[in-house]
C-alpha cells in the first residue's frame, strides 16, 4: 500500500493528518485515543483495530479539497 499526504492542522505537517491510499482508502494519523470512558462507547471493534483523535477541521478541510 501507499499514501499520499492530503493535509495537515499541524504546523510542520506532523500529527493529526490524512492521508490517501492507492487502494481508494484513508488512512488517520492522530493521537491514540486511551480514555477508558471513550473507548466504552466505541461499537463494533474488531482486533487490531484503534481509534485515533483528529481534529473536525481537519476532516472539513480536507473533504473541502477532495469535493471541488
Amino acid at each position: 500500500m501507499r499514501l499520499r499526504f492530503l493535509g495537515s492542522t499541524s504546523e510542520a505537517g506532523a500529527c493529526p493528518s490524512l492521508y490517501e491510499t492507492d487502494r481508494g482508502t484513508i488512512v488517520v494519523q492522530g493521537l491514540h485515543v486511551t480514555d477508558t470512558e471513550a473507548l466504552s462507547d466505541l461499537l463494533h471493534v474488531l482486533d487490531g483495530e484503534i481509534a485515533v483523535e483528529v481534529p473536525r477541521e481537519l476532516l472539513v478541510d480536507i473533504a473541502r479539497e477532495v469535493l471541488r
